[in-house]
C-alpha cells in the first residue's frame, strides 16, 4: 500500500506540472552540483527556475527573519532552523519528522524533484554549519538527492560584497514526494545491536562531553556509547574562515581506522546535530557510502535505562 500511495503521488505532481507548465517550455536543469557549493556557482546559477535557495539564518547565528528581510541571496527563501526540521518525540528532542510532515513542509516551500537545493547558513560557527548539515541530511534521507550546502554561507557571500535583496520572497507550492533512504538513519535498537561488533561508532561532540565532566540538558546520564570513539566536529570546521577545512586536512583529521576501514559506521552526538557534521563530512566530502546518522543519539540513549553509558572519565592532566 505504501508503494500505491508513492506512485499515486508521482502521478499526482507530474499532473499538477503539466497544468502549470507553459506548452514549450523545458525545464532548465542545474550542473555541476557538489555538496558544498562556491558563492561563484550559486551567482552563475541564480534565475534558473529549478534552483531553489533556503536562507536558514536563524537565533542560532545571532540572527533571524529580520536580518533576512534586510538583505538576502537574491530569490533566497527564508527557512530558520530548526524551524520544522526538527522536532520531539517520545521524550526525545531534535528528531526528524514524520514523512507527511516534512513531505507537506517541502512541498510549501515549492520544493519538488526537479529542484536542486541550496542550503545558505549564515557562516559563523561551526554549530550553525550543522544545522546545514542537518538539513542537507533531511533531504537525502526523504531521497532528494539535488542539494547542497553554501561554503561560506551568506557571511561569505556578503564579503565578497555579491547581490543581496531585500524583502520577503513567498514561494510557490509545489508537490514533494518523498523516497525515504533507510541507509542514512539507525534507531537506538539497532545500534544496541551493534555493540561489541564491527560497527564504528563515533561521537561527534566536545571532548568533555564524552569523557561525561558535562552533558546535554536533556540526556539523564553522562558519559557515551561503550566502544565508541571521540571526533569532535569542531575539528573540521575552519573558525577563522568560516567555512569547512580544505580537503586535504580534512582527511589528514581522521584517525587511521576511519580512513582505511570498509565497516559501518555510525555518527551520534547530542540530538544528531552536531552528528550531521560528521555524516556530512564522511559520507558527502570524503566518499564513505557506509555512514549513518543515529538520529536519537545520547538524549534518545541516554533515556533508556536499560542500555548501558560508559562511565564518565576524568580527562588526562597536560
Amino acid at each position: 500500500m505504501e508503494i500505491d500511495m508513492v506512485v499515486f503521488k508521482r502521478i499526482a505532481a507530474a499532473l499538477a506540472a503539466a497544468l502549470i507548465a507553459l506548452p514549450a517550455a523545458a525545464h532548465a536543469t542545474v550542473s555541476g552540483v557538489t555538496p558544498l557549493v562556491s558563492t561563484q556557482w550559486l551567482e552563475d546559477n541564480i534565475g534558473n527556475e529549478n534552483l531553489l535557495v533556503l536562507d536558514i539564518r536563524s537565533e542560532m547565528a545571532k540572527s533571524g527573519k529580520d536580518d533576512y528581510l534586510k538583505g538576502h541571496i537574491p530569490g533566497a527563501l527564508w527557512s530558520p532552523y530548526p524551524g520544522f526540521w526538527r522536532t520531539s518525540r517520545d521524550g526525545v528532542v531534535g528528531v526528524v519528522p514524520s514523512i507527511s510532515t516534512l513531505e507537506a513542509e517541502l512541498s510549501n516551500l515549492g520544493v519538488d524533484e526537479d529542484k536542486t537545493v541550496v542550503i545558505v547558513p549564515a557562516g559563523t560557527s561551526h554549530t550553525e554549519f550543522g544545522a546545514a548539515a542537518r538539513i542537507y541530511w533531511t533531504f537525502k534521507y526523504l531521497g532528494h538527492e539535488s542539494v547542497a550546502i553554501l561554503d561560506g554561507g551568506h557571511k561569505a557571500w556578503v564579503a565578497e560584497e555579491r547581490t543581496l535583496e531585500a524583502g520577503n520572497v513567498q514561494p510557490q507550492s509545489a508537490l514533494f514526494v518523498a523516497e525515504p533512504n533507510q541507509d542514512l538513519i539507525i534507531s537506538t535498537d539497532e545500534v544496541a545491536g551493534r555493540i561489541n561488533t564491527s560497527t564504528i561508532l563515533i561521537d561527534g561532540r566536545p571532548e568533555e562531553q564524552f569523557l561525561g565532566a558535562k552533558k546535554h540538558d536533556k540526556a539523564t546520564r553522562f558519559g557515551h556509547i561503550p566502544g565508541a570513539q571521540h571526533l569532535d566536529n569542531a575539528s573540521f570546521y575552519d573558525a577563522q574562515a568560516n567555512r569547512l577545512k580544505p580537503l586535504s586536512e580534512i582527511a589528514a583529521l581522521l584517525p587511521a581506522n576511519l580512513r582505511e576501514t570498509e565497516e559501518d559506521i555510525v555518527s551520534y552526538c547530542n540530538t544528531g546535530h552536531w552528528a550531521a557534521t560528521n555524516w556530512f563530512v564522511l559520507r558527502e566530502v570524503l566518499g564513505k557510502d557506509n555512514v549513518t546518522l543515529y538520529d536519537d543519539s545520547i538524549v534518545g540513549w541516554s533515556q533508556r535505562a536499560d542500555l548501558p553509558v560508559a562511565a564518565p572519565q576524568v580527562p588526562a592532566a597536560n
